[in-house]
């Protein structure tokens, strides 16, 4: 450890130390040159012997210099000094995604869109680098005040293009994050940090991560065989479109997943323009991955016979030929004994096994998910659960088991229950007094149709702050009689008619100055671009928000603004100076019809 003061290459000055990690420590230290806060990072002193351990240190050093880019750290030297190995980088002041996550939990949806595209714009920087980072999660990303998102640590970080690689096989990163191929014991790829940033974006909306255990190889085999949980399941106001960027990027089968983080990237930014986007079905199957082998280690038994040295060979060859082939025949008799009993025991051992070992799969289907759970766990199995409409198994109750029932495995595997939620419909309820976007959102992941109207009160001023709550709705609910509405059905909901709704900006041909005065007034963002059109400079061509929607405070509208085309001449482009030299033409002809006059 580095203590107070003490400096580095005669530069650096150790302030304090802000972090130890498996493979170095970190101190905030004062550039003296510069008179500027670093962070330098130091390997640690047991480690600074280690060849191995050196060269991945080095590596970082070598990735990360190679990349500049504003979402990720800045190295600016590195060096050894007295067999102490660092690297001194830009000091980030803020804080983790972690730590942020851990304060407020869920973040909201614009703050998550914010985050993951500048993570996606950077990543994809180190991929067109040649460069995977590894061990993508919110403890590796910074955030600071001003919501500039820094990636960190590419301390396991590999170039795609070495020709070799330390620890391929080893699992590294943390576990929650962990694609289901490097859980498999396979090598990190591209698409291995797409499938963690899938992962974090998860954590981002929810709250916390998708797969937990009471150990790191329960968690990894999670990875291996569940589906990702759906997030719109937890807040129905998610849209789908948002969604699919986790399906995708979290996909089991890599060729699910997007093809580099620049495709995830657009997807991102482009997410709340696509909000009535159909969930995303996977093209390849989603197999289950095949489990880890690990090969046991072969050694030489104590009374296995050396190979012959030359002498005994020379030896050898002076004996008589017959007496040669006999003792060929009988070593070629001998293994053949031997592997017929080698055969006939390994025979045994797996029937013995199979016998005492494999159960069969009990029938629990149509049985209620409780009794359904006692049975297996009765029967020797562990067991996950999920849920499934169906309009022939009562709601609570199991629709099938995966292995199915009859089929025989190992105790302790794992067996999935299919729990039935019931048909795919909505029972209709009465819906006055609630949240029409709540509501609309909920109806909409049943793909029914929601038509929103507003209807006018006689005492507007009693609906000052209730202007989202629905006054009615159509159908009626009738608590006599029970109203299903299914896929392709529709309801309007009714808001009271105060609430002010977008106008037609590009209809009215809005200025930029109505626009800003409009988002002001109601408390609105404006993103705004520009865009060449036939139309009067200044003008609002286009909105996000169509006119006769609800306004909602704190929300972001998207605008495009006329600007004048600009349309060179070709002739002036391809003949510089063409037009001096038509006005000198024409004055000289002046010129001779003024003398000829004269």
């Amino acid at each position: 450890m580095l203590s107070k003061g003490q400096k580095i290459n005669d530069r650096y000055e150790i302030v304090k130390s802000i972090g130890e990690g498996g493979m170095a420590n970190v101190y905030l230290a004062t550039d003296n040159i510069l008179d500027r806060k670093v962070a330098v990072k130091v390997l640690r002193g047991d480690l600074s012997s280690d060849e191995k351990f050196i060269r991945r240190f080095q590596r970082e050093a070598l990735s990360v210099s190679n990349l500049s880019h504003p979402n990720i750290v800045e190295v600016y030297d590195v060096g050894e000094e007295d067999g102490q190995y660092y690297i001194v980088m830009e000091y980030i002041e803020g804080r983790t995604l972690k730590q942020l996550i851990n304060k407020r939990g869920a973040l909201t949806l614009p703050e998550v869109i914010d985050i993951m595209s500048q993570l996606t714009d950077g990543l994809s920087h180190a991929h067109e680098a040649y460069i995977i980072h590894r061990d993508i999660k919110p403890q590796n990303i910074m955030i600071l005040d001003n919501g500039t998102v820094k990636i960190t640590d590419f301390g396991i970080a590999v170039a795609v293009n070495a020709t070799q690689l330390t620890q391929t096989n080893s699992v590294m990163g943390t576990v929650h994050y962990l694609p289901p191929e490097q859980a498999n014991g396979k090598s990190a790829s591209v698409k291995s940090d797409i499938y963690s940033l899938g992962i974090l974006m998860y954590e981002l909306l929810t709250g916390s991560v998708p797969f937990k255990g009471d150990n790191a190889v329960e968690i990894a085999l999670k990875h291996m065989k569940e589906k990702i949980p759906s997030v719109r399941k937890q807040n129905p106001l998610i849209p789908q479109s948002v969604e699919n960027i986790i399906l995708k990027a979290c996909a089991k089968n890599p060729r699910n997943r997007y093809d580099s983080v620049k495709e995830m990237h657009e997807d991102v930014i482009t997410a709340m323009d696509k909000q009535n986007e159909k969930k995303y079905v996977y093209p390849y199957p989603e197999n289950d991955l095949e489990e880890t082998k690990v090969m046991p280690v072969i050694t030489k038994p104590e009374n296995e016979v050396d190979p012959p040295t030359d002498e005994e060979v020379a030896e050898e060859k002076k004996e008589p030929e017959k007496e040669k082939k006999k003792t060929k025949v009988l070593i070629a008799l001998a293994i053949v004994v031997l592997s017929l009993l080698i055969v006939g025991a390994i025979f045994w051992l797996v029937i013995s096994n199979r016998n005492s070992n494999d159960v069969r799969v009990p029938n629990v289907v149509n049985l209620p998910l409780e009794e359904a759970i006692e049975q297996i766990e009765k029967a020797g199995f562990k067991y996950t659960t999920e849920t499934e409409n169906s309009d022939e198994i009562e709601e609570g109750h199991v629709i099938r088991t995966t292995p199915s029932a009859g089929s025989t495995r190992k105790k302790g595997s794992t067996i999935e229950i299919v729990e039935s939620i019931g048909g795919e419909y909505y029972t209709l309820e009465d819906l006055t007094g609630q949240n029409y976007a709540e509501v609309k959102a909920k109806l909409e992941l049943l793909d029914i149709e929601v038509k929103i109207e507003k209807r006018s009160v006689d005492n507007p001023d009693d609906y000052k702050g209730k202007e989202n709550l629905i006054i009615d709705q159509s159908p009626k609910y009738n608590a006599d009689e029970e109203i299903k509405l299914e896929a392709g059905d529709s309801i309007t909901l009714f808001l009271p008619d105060i609430v002010d709704t977008y106008p037609d900006m590009v209809g009215e041909k809005w200025t930029l100055d109505d626009a800003k005065s409009f988002a002001e007034e109601y408390n609105i963002t404006l993103d705004i671009t520009e865009e060449e059109s036939d139309e009067e400079p200044g003008t609002v061509i286009y909105q996000n928000r169509p006119a006769g929607d609800p306004i909602i405070s704190g929300v972001t509208l998207k605008i495009r603004v006329a600007i004048e085309k600009v349309e060179d001449d070709p002739l002036e482009d391809l003949i510089p100076g063409i037009d001096d030299n038509t006005n000198n033409n024409n004055n000289n002809t002046n010129n001779r019809n003024n003398n000829s006059n004269n």
